[in-house]
């Protein structure tokens, strides 16, 4: 409003007040105003008790990654009935072997499943464990590696070319899927 003489005012409501002083408890009103004596010391650290209950955070380990493997294995790699003897054969394999690291071996890119190996963590060499697969495989041999997402229930390329024990599966260059078989003799024509 304008008054009578050319200036402007403006009237508060009492019901709001735009104070930032109204969002303030006492206790914190009154140390605002420096009042530090009769102020509360309830959120003070020192009042709030030790937490004394099971411990929420676990430290990760790379012991073995027999249950992801198997994850993968299950939903991912030969999910479904139809695979399910196959998946049960690998899985009962992996629980005989005595190993902490697997590796799941892929034809190709398309992720299509092979074997499962094994992978000596001081030599980096990956020994079959079941499936289809060269015997053993050198850190050389390895094309592409993989990382298995349980949540998206599907892998993802990792960029390196180095093994470790954060991989899940890899690829073999395409040669080396070739078989060399020994010659087998043609027949001859049977005479007429």
């Amino acid at each position: 409003m304008a008054n009578d003489n050319g200036t402007l005012t403006v009237r508060k409501s009492p019901s709001r007040s735009h104070s930032p002083s109204r969002l303030l408890s006492p206790g914190r009103l009154a140390a605002q105003n420096g009042d530090w004596e009769n102020t509360s010391t309830i959120s003070s650290p020192a009042s709030i008790p030790e937490y004394t209950g099971p411990k929420l955070y676990k430290e990760p380990s790379f012991k073995s990654n027999k249950f992801i493997i198997n994850n993968a294995i299950s939903r991912c790699c030969l999910a479904g009935k139809v695979n399910e003897p196959q998946k049960n054969k690998i899985v009962e394999e992996m629980e005989k072997s005595s190993a902490n690291h697997f590796l799941i071996l892929f034809r190709d890119a398309s992720c299509q499943f092979r074997a499962v190996y094994t992978m000596n963590p001081e030599t980096e060499e990956m020994v079959r464990l079941t499936g289809i697969g060269p015997r053993v495989i050198s850190p050389t041999m390895v094309e592409s590696i993989y990382k298995y997402s349980s949540d998206r229930k599907q892998f993802t390329v990792i960029p390196s070319k180095t093994m470790s024990m954060s991989v899940d599966a890899f690829t073999i260059p395409n040669h080396l899927w070739e078989r060399k078989r020994p010659g087998t003799p043609k027949k001859l024509g049977t005479p007429k």
